[in-house]
């Protein structure tokens, strides 16, 4: 046992939650319900605009009928899911049978909180838009352009509001209530809480965004492509669908996505922070999210456009600043305060290579946070650059459309690859240098990691409502232009937001892969923790040949380079199965909306209707029967190879999939997002303007980067941290199994054979289906399948 590090066992058993603490913990929750209640408040601000036209409200009605059903069918599907996954948390190793049952409990109360989070989302958007439409034409009907934006964007702006709000006040409540009633062992019950929120996220992300790009892929296609007519022409069949799944995709999934973010991270902050800071570590991570709460309500009402700002993103930027700058200041005042001025006088710490450190722990805790917030600030800026309409990547891109559609695709590909190697070394200094802080002890040093992703997530609040302004903006101008009831300057006061929104997105996307890349990090090192108590309990020495903590840390060892190349392998896979499913889906909505022109053809000429419930009933299938693939291949790859080839080559997995993750996540969805903006360049009169070849190849290029930036790109982030918790919950069966007395070569095998069974026989099932392109293949169409 020489060797063993106390963080391994002893560490948690010296941690208790003080009264003091409990006290810090209860009023965090009640900061949390204070979250709840803002929310209220902004519904009710929102939900009193006007909704406009009598035509403008059927188009919103008949979106958000086609949204409530598909979440609806959503959610039952994925009930499935958590009740056997409830099941099989039973099954894994932990101290007793009350950890046991709370780990399982809390992985329902994730599941449920991140589905709620992304229902609020879809529920209030589809609600607002047509107030955000209506906003528009009654203040541009004034002659007030500039009092049209404002109230426009106020009420979209404030709708992504509330989002954020449920988002902070679920995740923060969640891990109050745990902490508070298993005070030391709250991390162990938390793993379960955050597997919920990632699980559920990460189906949600995928399904909405198979749906919602489907959709609009085949909308494009047929619409603006065969058809000339407008994205939001109300003679297209898919227009519904389209808007439905807008709400669906982009804000029930980021919702969702942002949410368990938000909870992963706090539950590597608390895991780690109990073995760095001690009984200071069950409450610091959650204060710091507490200020965020704080200020994210600073930063929404910040959000006001201004005669003088240079753009309309000037005003989102003002508010996000404003709430950086501010959570920043809190945090150095909360840390002053609370924290003692030596690491001697941490209470709880048995780790000599913390309590005898020099320094002070405040400075480490501000510091590591500050790296957190400038991460934020600095992502949202490079993301800016590359996908904002005025930026020159996104300009260039938009003049490659006049020698045709190839050019549009290949520059948006070569900026995206380009952006992402920013944006990674950006996410990779922010890592390093946060564990630079710890110097000699290296659990202290991914707590400071995880202190950065608390610090990031000081700025969620305001992240979900910038994200949740894209949809809601996207589907205000939809309904505008179904409508024909927003004309002249109401009209291009929704274009010009809907751009905005398109940047927005994509920041928020870039903000949300920094957010997992230092969640799993931070988890990286909960594993290693995992990996170390295991070992202890089964009696197994820790380092030397083939000792658990040699094969984590030695990459020359076969087994981990393997399960490197395996962890960046699963990543590509994953986002060709979700790329794959849109383009099957996105073939039977072309197949429709085709079938309906070519057999009604009073649709042109509008005296028929088209059949929008047929498309929205093809998505609906489609999603469901897509999103299954991708999210099994999540949960049972880090099994596969956990009892493969070992808990070294688990971590080679995980860190595989990080690198991976990381450049791939940020290059589908800058590329997507510059495309798209591309489109919105042209369509205002640029190189050749609407109606031209240079359109129809921004369109083309847009179509592409849909399922990119929509589908695989921001369903990369709960991956990556599903995998990260699948592989910290198994940790210790690994270890039993492979190590000691209870060792079971035999088990262990079928585990991994039956693991490797779901993925391929998932796969294999996934390459199998079909895609509806051919009008003639009534055989392979949605009426026929």
């Amino acid at each position: 046992m020489a060797g063993l590090s106390p963080v391994s066992g002893q560490a948690h058993l010296a941690v208790v939650l003080t009264d003091g603490n409990r006290i810090v913990v209860a009023v965090i929750a009640v900061v949390a319900l204070a979250a709840l209640a803002v929310a209220g408040v902004l519904v009710r601000q929102v939900l009193a605009a006007g909704e406009g036209t009598e035509n403008m409200r059927q188009i919103a009605a008949a979106v958000q009928e086609g949204a409530r059903a598909y979440l609806a069918r959503q959610l039952r599907t994925l009930a499935v899911f958590a009740v056997v996954v409830f099941l099989l948390l039973l099954l894994l190793p932990a101290d007793d049978w009350g950890q046991r049952i709370g780990r399982s409990v809390f992985f329902l109360v994730g599941a449920v909180f991140s589905a709620a989070t992304g229902y609020t989302g879809m529920w209030l958007a589809v609600r607002t838009n047509v107030r955000v439409a209506a906003a528009a034409r009654d203040a541009a009907d004034e002659a007030s352009t500039p009092g049209a934006t404002r109230a426009a964007m106020r009420i979209a702006f404030r709708t992504g509001g509330v989002v954020g709000m449920f988002t902070v006040g679920l995740g923060l409540l969640g891990a109050s209530c745990v902490v508070l009633v298993y005070a030391a062992h709250a991390p162990k019950v938390l793993e379960g809480f955050g597997l919920g929120a990632a699980l559920i996220a990460m189906f949600m992300r995928v399904g909405g965004g198979i749906f919602t790009k489907a959709a609009d892929v085949g909308a494009d296609l047929v619409g603006k492509v065969e058809q000339g007519i407008p994205e939001d022409d109300p003679r297209n069949a898919a227009t519904i669908a389209d808007n439905v799944g807008d709400n669906v995709g982009d804000c029930a999934g980021m919702a969702a996505d942002l949410f368990e973010s938000y909870a992963v991270t706090l539950v590597a902050a608390l895991i780690l922070g109990m073995a760095a800071f001690g009984d200071a570590g069950l409450a610091f991570p959650l204060m710091v999210p507490a200020i965020g709460v704080v200020t994210a309500v600073i930063g929404i009402f910040a959000v006001s456009p201004r005669r003088a700002d240079r753009s309309r993103m000037s005003a989102i930027n003002r508010g996000f600043f404003v709430s950086a700058a501010v959570s920043l200041a809190l945090v150095a005042v909360a840390a002053f305060v609370y924290l003692p001025s030596t690491y001697a006088e941490l209470d709880g710490v048995t780790d000599p290579a913390v309590g005898g450190r020099a320094g002070d722990p405040r400075v480490l805790a501000l510091v590591a946070v500050a790296i957190g917030i400038v991460l934020a600030a600095l992502i949202q800026q490079l993301t800016g650059y590359f996908t904002e309409t005025g930026r020159r990547p996104v300009r260039d891109i938009g003049r490659t459309s006049l020698t045709g559609p190839a050019t549009v695709i290949l520059a948006g590909v070569a900026m995206g690859l380009e952006s992402a190697v920013y944006t990674a070394l950006l996410i990779a200094l922010g890592v390093y240098g946060a564990f630079l802080l710890g110097g000699a002890s290296v659990m202290l040093a991914l707590f400071a990691v995880a202190l950065a992703g608390t610090g990031l997530l000081t700025t969620v609040g305001v992240i979900v409502a910038m994200d949740t302004f894209g949809p809601v903006s996207d589907n205000a101008q939809g309904i505008a232009e179904m409508s024909g009831d927003v004309e002249g300057p109401g009209a291009q006061v929704l274009t010009d937001l809907d751009a905005v929104g398109n940047t927005t997105k994509a920041i928020t996307k870039g903000i949300a892969i920094a957010t997992a890349v230092l969640a799993a990090a931070a988890l990286f090192g909960s594993y290693r923790d995992a990996v170390l108590t295991g070992a202890r309990e089964v009696g197994e020495r820790i380092s030397g040949p083939g000792a658990p903590l040699t094969l984590i840390t030695d990459i020359t060892q076969p087994n981990n380079l393997v399960g490197l190349i395996m962890g960046a392998a699963v990543v590509f896979l994953f986002s060709g199965l979700a790329v794959n499913a849109v383009s099957r889906s996105a073939g039977a909505v072309v197949h429709e909306v085709r079938r309906q022109f070519r057999e009604h053809p009073g649709i042109m000429d509008r005296t028929e209707k088209p059949e929008y419930g047929r498309v929205v009933d093809i998505c609906t299938r489609d999603a469901l029967r897509e999103l299954t693939t991708p999210g099994l291949l999540a949960v049972t790859a880090p099994i596969a190879v956990g009892f493969t080839l070992g808990v070294g080559a688990l971590a080679a997995f995980l860190a595989g999939a990080i690198g991976a993750g990381t450049l791939m996540a940020v290059f589908l969805a800058n590329s997507g997002g510059a495309w798209d903006n591309a489109k919105k360049l042209v369509e205002d009169g640029n190189f050749g303007g609407k109606g031209s070849e240079a359109h129809e190849a921004t369109v083309i290029g847009d179509t592409v980067g849909d399922p990119f930036k929509d589908t695989a790109g921001p369903a990369i982030n709960p991956l990556l941290k599903v995998m990260n918790l699948v592989a910290l919950l198994i940790a210790p069966a690994v270890i039993q199994l492979g190590y000691g007395s209870g060792a079971s070569p035999g088990l262990r095998a079928l585990i991994a054979v039956l693991a490797l069974v779901v993925v391929v026989v998932a796969v294999w099932v996934s390459r199998r289906r079909g895609i509806a392109m051919g009008d003639a293949d009534e055989a392979r169409s949605p009426a026929g399948r």
